[in-house]
């Protein structure tokens, strides 16, 4: 590797930690890091995306997992470049799904991917084990079938995978409570084949907790086996030489994941892990959960967030790599042109809804219209609420909504919503009745109320700053005005009970007492100030704390960048604005999407600021919609600019 005189020290250990991790790779560039994207940063699929699968044809990426309550079930994932990812289908509606239980935890478990004779198949536990199948994984999905079972297979339990060997022939990796683990062929018509494997011994003793969701893969003609712990961690794997029930034939290799040296690592335990694949450079890849816990500061209520991680090899023997908070090569893949995977803005002026939205309850996915008011989403709420919903993927962020309702009595309410994976702990930003027309901000016994002085059409806005929530109102979404106090979010983004019904915190849309249209939904909107600290992507960075203001500055003369996912910069903004102090004057550059020429959407001037924040604006031209925002560092000027914020401001 190339060193140079001017790095910092950090920025050494970062760069030899980047080699070291991807030895088998040839030599790169540093300086590349600093003005390109060349790695990623954990998690690649951030918010709720517990027990991963993972399927590699040609050179496409495919991921499915648990859905549990929220549907419609099992969203599809597409990647080229297992980075960024964007949900292409879902495997199962509501409509569909009456052998579905339909309360939190329940649903649908494991949404196993696969690909065997000439077909895509997802495999999924629902009250027994079933599949649907398609030609392409971008549906449609077929109506699915009940998996047969013989008292000798037993039980077909949950987590299943399934692998598929060499010639082509493809089994299923059973599993059924804590003691049974077994393996048996798939026919053609994708039911069970052949005798069964008995594995029980794996775990006979409880050795590895539960030894669920196990997967497996092969190479050089060995089979590796790799059960999880459970739900909080731990993550294991054994080699066998021959495809047999014969523990003679196998041995138990320990931990599959190497130590963690980094002490701030959040997602501390991962598992869960999908079958590792092989891509065109010879390098191994895994995706895994992990729930996202520090040293006081607990986000498990967010969710099992979903990991990318290296597999390399000591002779036989895979190891994932360890958990870090610092940025990792990336896989030597193409470039996918998708974004980071983020909440997604909805202007409702389609005739289908994005396949980015969920519901919590069978009934609610059918409690909504696109066409009962033209370019508005309606929820039919009733006696019943109606709500639309994602999974939330950051911590840093603003939800922006425009309601219609005419709150007529304390029944009615519509706006913004955040709740737990259980749906106990939630969030309310609304227009309601108390009293009076009210617009209320409400999360358990905190309460912020205003007198409704607008009408019936509403602007609401919420600011999450980590665990911190601001609400706003406004007549005409540009002059708001504060609910008051923040209110302190800790008691949803912390551990549930129960595991918060195996899922994560939904951010979105609700009605209650009568229907209620919504003309919009933005997140994260960049017309707002959008702290730099919630990158989700960077490489020669650091966040520094100037008096109180957390900032994001470079630690190198050979440049760096930070990246913030899913901005919303509106319908043609005017100018980009950055909040940043400066010891000497310099510039910034500003890219959507990746650091490319042809991405460039301002060089940004920045003047000495004699250690104060001042505001520095460039204009723009032809940019609207969402975007993943960069905003790269000058050369040979390290720690000399921090950025606090950037802003899209409107015309």
């Amino acid at each position: 590797m190339k060193y140079f005189s001017r790095l910092s020290a950090l920025t050494a250990v970062l760069l030899a930690g980047i080699v070291s991790a991807n030895a088998q790779q040839a030599k790169v560039d540093s300086s590349l890091f600093y003005q390109t994207v060349q790695t990623y940063v954990n998690p690649v699929l951030p918010g709720d995306h517990p027990d991963p699968t993972l399927l590699k044809v040609g050179d496409d990426f495919y991921h499915c997992g648990s859905s549990f309550h929220f549907n419609p079930y099992m969203p599809i994932y597409h990647s080229k470049d297992l980075v960024h990812w964007e949900i292409i289908s879902r495997v199962l509606t509501a409509d569909n799904a009456s052998f579905v239980t339909d309360r939190p935890s329940a649903g649908t478990w494991q949404g196993a991917i696969t690909y065997f004779y000439g077909s895509y198949w997802i495999y999924f536990s629902a009250n027994g084990q079933w599949f649907s199948k398609a030609d392409s994984p971008k549906g449609p999905w077929s109506k699915p079938v009940k998996l047969e079972t013989n008292p000798e297979t037993g039980n077909l339990g949950y987590d299943n995978a399934i692998f598929v060997d060499d010639n082509g022939k493809p089994y299923m990796v059973i599993k059924n409570g804590q003691k049974v683990n077994r393996i048996q062929e798939l026919g053609k018509d994708g039911q069970l084949t052949s005798k069964v494997m008995n594995l029980d011994w794996i775990n006979a003793k409880l050795q590895y907790s539960w030894a669920e969701g196990p997967v497996m893969a092969k190479r050089n003609g060995i089979y590796y086996y790799f059960p999880a712990g459970d739900v909080s961690g731990g993550q294991y794997a054994l080699k066998g030489t021959e495809l047999t029930a014969d523990s003679t034939k196998w041995t138990r290799l320990g931990n599959f994941f190497k130590p963690i040296t980094d002490a701030k690592v959040g997602f501390r335990r991962p598992n869960h892990i999908a079958a590792p694949v092989q891509i065109a450079d010879g390098t191994w890849w895994t995706i895994g959960q992990s729930y996202e816990k520090y040293d006081g500061d607990d986000w498990s209520g967010t969710g099992r967030q979903t990991g990318l991680y290296e597999v390399t090899w000591d002779g036989e023997r895979p190891w994932g790599a360890a958990p870090t908070t610092q940025p990792v090569l990336k896989p030597k893949l193409p470039k996918s042109g998708i974004a980071w995977r983020s909440v997604k803005t909805d202007y409702f002026d389609k005739e289908t809804l994005d396949l980015a939205w969920h519901f919590l309850n069978k009934r609610a996915s059918t409690r909504y219209s696109l066409s009962a008011k033209k370019g508005w989403v309606r929820l039919n709420a009733d006696t019943a609420a109606a709500h639309l919903l994602q999974k939330e993927t950051d911590h840093f962020y603003t939800a922006v909504t425009r309601v219609d309702l005419d709150a007529a009595d304390a029944a009615s309410k519509a706006g913004l919503y955040l709740t737990s994976g259980n749906q106990r702990v939630n969030v309310k930003l609304y227009t309601g009745n108390d009293g009076g027309k009210k617009i209320i901000f409400k999360m358990d016994t905190a309460v912020r109320s205003v007198a409704n002085t607008i009408g019936n059409i509403v602007w609401l806005k919420v600011e999450r700053y980590l665990h911190r929530l601001t609400a706003y109102y406004s007549a005409d979404g540009k002059k708001w005005t504060s609910m008051g106090a923040p209110i302190s979010a800790v008691n949803m983004d912390k551990t549930q009970p129960n595991y918060n019904s195996w899922v994560g915190t939904s951010v979105g849309l609700f009605a209650e007492g009568k229907p209620a249209d919504f003309d919009l939904f933005i997140c994260k909107d960049g017309e707002t100030e959008v702290p730099a600290e919630g990158r989700s992507n960077y490489f020669g960075v650091k966040t520094v704390n100037n008096d109180g203001v957390k900032a994001v500055t470079n630690t190198s003369d050979l440049g760096g960048w930070f990246m913030i996912s899913g901005v919303e910069t509106g319908k043609q903004p005017a100018l980009i604005a950055l909040t940043a102090s400066a010891k000497k004057a310099g510039q910034l550059e500003i890219y959507i999407d990746d650091i490319q020429k042809d991405k460039l959407i301002a060089t940004v001037p920045v003047g000495a600021t004699a250690n104060s924040w001042k505001s520095f604006s460039k204009a723009l031209k032809g940019i609207s919609g969402q975007h993943d925002v960069f905003v790269k560092f000058p050369t040979a000027a390290a720690e000399s600019i921090q950025v606090k914020s950037l802003k899209f401001v409107s015309k």
